[in-house]
């Protein structure tokens, strides 16, 4: 059987390279997943290679593709905590906050986050948030929904290929049609070759 950790810190690494300690705290969200989603069905990926692709390296990717700096995120039906988790365990610098109505997942994604510091949990619909972000974030969420919310003037979306119409698309290195969408408003020359960090 693979080892998460070692599974991970080989698919990520053409990236970044995940600190010892980047790579516990995702392993820790990772067995907590595994648990409650035996009650609560959290994801349908079951095999621990698709995990660490799709959930955890898609996630990581966008996150390293943010701008730098310290940065107000919002990840807007956060689900069982992607991509706003792995980017929170990338990014300490930036203030994540979780937005889930889900009464369940948000109390997962509570004990998930415990020992993340830059993350909050925001138990609402994200139509009932007021605050004011650098980016927004999403995975598998509509564009247009996600774009008459105002909370940020900047969205970076994972999601099939032909689910990005309009925005800037990247293809993700794992998975035939996946990729990493971008709407850009605040910076209006950003290119995506420019986000790297």
């Amino acid at each position: 059987m693979d080892d998460f950790k070692t599974l991970l810190a080989s698919e990520f690494t053409p990236f970044v390279s995940l600190t010892e300690y980047q790579l516990d705290l995702l392993e820790r969200h990772y067995q907590l997943l595994c648990n409650w989603n035996q009650r609560l069905n959290l994801t349908r990926i079951r095999s621990i290679r698709e995990a660490v692709q799709f959930h955890y390296c898609e996630s990581l990717f966008l996150g390293q593709w943010l701008p730098k700096g310290k940065l107000r995120i919002a990840d807007v039906g956060s689900g069982a905590g992607f991509p706003g988790i792995p980017v929170a365990v990338l990014r300490p610098d930036c203030t994540v906050d979780l937005i889930e109505s889900h009464q369940r997942k948000s109390a997962f994604i509570r004990e998930a986050s415990r020992r993340l510091p830059n993350v909050n949990v925001l138990s609402k619909r994200a139509e009932e948030c007021t605050g004011s972000y650098d980016w927004m974030i999403s995975r598998a969420v509509r564009v247009e929904g996600l774009l008459k919310l105002k909370l940020a003037p900047n969205l970076a979306l994972l999601v099939g290929a032909g689910d990005a119409d309009g925005l800037e698309v990247l293809k993700l290195p794992w998975g035939e049609r996946r990729t990493l969408a971008f709407h850009v408003e605040q910076e209006p020359g950003l290119k995506l070759s420019e986000c790297r960090t």
